[in-house]
C-alpha cells in the first residue's frame, strides 16, 4: 500500500510560480510511476505530468515548457514545479501513484491541493 500527502498549493497571480510536493510512504518499491493530475470545476480529471520508475517523463501539451516534474528518492518526494502560471491552470491538483503489487495494478491518490491563478 501507498500513502500520498500533497502540499504547496495556493493563490498566485498569472505569470507566477508554485511548487507542489507529494510525500510518498508505504511500499515504494512497487510503484511503477508517479504523476500529477488536476481537476477543474465541471471538468474531468486530467494528467498533467508523470515520471516513471526509470525517470522517463511525460507532460500534457498544455503545460509543456512551463511545468517540470521531478523526484527526490532520498526524501521519497515528487515535485511539480509550475512556472508561467495561467488562470486556466486553476484546479485541484492530485498526486498519483501507479502501484503494481501481487494483486495487480492499483492507483493511489493524495487528498488534493488547490491551485488558484488570478488574472
Amino acid at each position: 500500500q501507498v500513502q500520498l500527502v500533497e502540499s504547496g498549493g495556493g493563490l498566485v497571480q498569472a505569470g507566477g510560480s508554485l511548487r507542489l510536493s507529494c510525500a510518498v510512504s508505504g511500499i515504494i518499491s512497487s510503484i511503477n510511476a508517479m504523476g500529477w493530475y488536476r481537476q477543474a470545476p465541471g471538468k474531468q480529471r486530467e494528467l498533467v505530468a508523470l515520471v516513471t520508475r526509470i525517470g522517463n517523463t511525460n507532460y500534457a501539451d498544455s503545460v509543456k515548457g512551463r511545468f517540470t516534474i521531478s523526484r527526490d528518492s532520498a526524501k521519497n518526494t515528487v515535485y511539480l514545479q509550475m512556472n508561467s502560471l495561467k488562470p486556466e491552470d486553476t484546479a485541484v491538483y492530485y498526486c498519483n501513484a501507479d502501484y503494481r503489487g501481487v494483486a495487480g495494478r492499483r492507483d493511489f491518490w493524495g487528498q488534493g491541493t488547490q491551485v488558484t491563478v488570478s488574472s
